[in-house]
């Protein structure tokens, strides 16, 4: 139970971390270009990558890891989840599942939001 604590925490950090840099872009970068998500994207999977590469050298560490990767930066952005997912498949050289994850989490996950879109259209409409 602690962990789902941690977790939860975390996120909501996270959240509201990923929401103050959306709203940030809005007012200082321009807006016909998804600065925000791109932003947290990038600085969420950079921050993912050096922290699990920090935690891998040391003892324990389970809550700070449950607090900070799957709680802060899960609530920052999953992105940075799939990219680590992603070179864990590359790392144990699994390059056809590696480019499945990548390529068809992208792909699929688009047309899957289109799907979705265009379900609701026709339910509201």
């Amino acid at each position: 139970m602690n962990g789902i604590i941690y977790v939860a925490l975390g996120g909501a950090f996270g959240a509201s971390g990923r929401h103050l840099v959306g709203q940030w872009a809005l007012r200082n970068l321009d807006s016909g270009f998804p600065w925000g998500t791109f932003i947290v994207n990038v600085v969420g999977s950079l921050f993912m990558g050096v922290l699990i590469g920090w935690l891998m050298t040391k003892q324990g560490g389970q809550n700070l890891k449950l607090f900070l990767a799957t709680g802060f930066l899960g609530g920052f952005t999953t992105f940075s989840a799939f990219s680590l997912d992603a070179i864990n498949l590359l790392e144990r050289k699994t390059i056809g599942p590696f480019i499945f994850y990548v390529g068809g989490s992208i792909i699929i996950a688009v047309i899957a939001l289109a799907l979705g879109l265009w379900i609701a259209r026709k339910v509201v409409a």
